[in-house]
């Protein structure tokens, strides 16, 4: 007990004769740190709170049918079972996709925004953009890269870049759906969610729709070839419901998810937590000192 407490005594004495060591490196630490957190850009999160909707009025007459002709239906390549779940699960498998992000992107032109932006300047409400990649005079790409890259970056590229803006949260048992996406500008956070939900909204309705017209040009064609007049109401049935099922696809905008809460523009940064970042950098500092006067210590005895 004597032994340890002689050598923290003598431990404590030697914190306190090299206490200018200890204090200039956690200083020199603190204000690395300061700079450092003052270095990051601020980032606003964008944020939407969606619902599955329903799809009862669209496919429920189709549903109905799948018992009696779903054998039927599958030969004519027409989905009569598709519930709001599945579609759900598929719209969200789709939205964190390659192809519809890579087409998200070129449809809004958001390659220099997400590739060559490096903050925002709140006073201008402008994205500031790095110069040694993107000329903004001449609208030209002049990073230097190694090959197989090229100066203006590719679709994949900014679909790897956007995809770590993204953030999607589906809880199934509220049925409800939070995507957040992170940016420099506020304003331009929220313009992004809005495109992204209805875009995606409208590639779901746009792929239900042509597999509904095909289904019924196929129904149409094979119509003329039915001899058997039974045969012929099921087809006029399954062709009824793809027509109402037409039409309900085009009158509802919001066809997959629906709004429950719409994006804002975020008036807090969500990033970086610089108050943080100053006391880690301050902590590491110290600790960082404490461990060179030790050493010292141990090399002189």
């Amino acid at each position: 007990m004597q032994d340890e407490e002689v050598n923290f005594s003598e431990l404590w004495r030697t914190l306190w004769a090299r206490k200018i060591t200890i204090i200039s490196v956690t200083l020199v630490f603190s204000v690395a740190a300061i700079f450092f957190a003052l270095s990051k850009p601020n980032i606003y999160k964008a944020s939407v709170i969606l619902t599955p909707v329903s799809n009862e009025g669209s496919v429920g007459g189709l549903a109905a049918l799948a018992g009696q002709f779903g054998g039927l239906a599958s030969m004519a390549g027409i989905n009569l079972g598709s519930g709001g779940s599945d579609k759900t699960n598929l719209a969200l498998e789709i939205i964190k996709s390659r192809s519809f992000l890579e087409n998200f992107i070129a449809k809004h032109n958001l390659l220099v925004p997400i590739m060559a932006a490096t903050h925002w300047d709140e006073a201008t409400d402008k994205l500031i953009l790095d110069d040694d990649i993107y000329d903004q005079a001449n609208k030209k790409w002049i990073r230097d890269v190694k090959a197989p890259k090229t100066p203006k970056p590719s679709l994949w590229e900014a679909y790897k870049e956007f995809s770590d803006l993204l953030y999607i949260d589906y809880d199934k048992k509220a049925a409800t759906i939070i995507i957040d996406i992170e940016y420099y500008s506020p304003k331009i956070a929220r313009q992004w969610l809005e495109w992204l939900i209805a875009d995606l909204n409208a590639f779901m309705s746009k792929q239900d729709f042509e597999e509904a017209k095909a289904s019924i040009d196929y129904l149409n064609n094979e119509l003329s070839g039915i001899k058997v007049k039974a045969m012929e109401s099921v087809f006029y049935q399954l062709i009824e419901e793809q027509t109402k099922n037409m039409m309900l696809i085009s009158v509802k905008p919001e066809y997959v998810l629906k709004t429950i809460d719409p994006p804002q523009v975020p008036e807090e940064r969500e990033k970086p937590n610089r108050a943080l970042i100053v006391i880690l950098g301050t902590i590491l500092g110290g600790m960082l000192s404490i461990i060179i006067v030790l050493l010292q210590r141990r090399n002189n005895e």
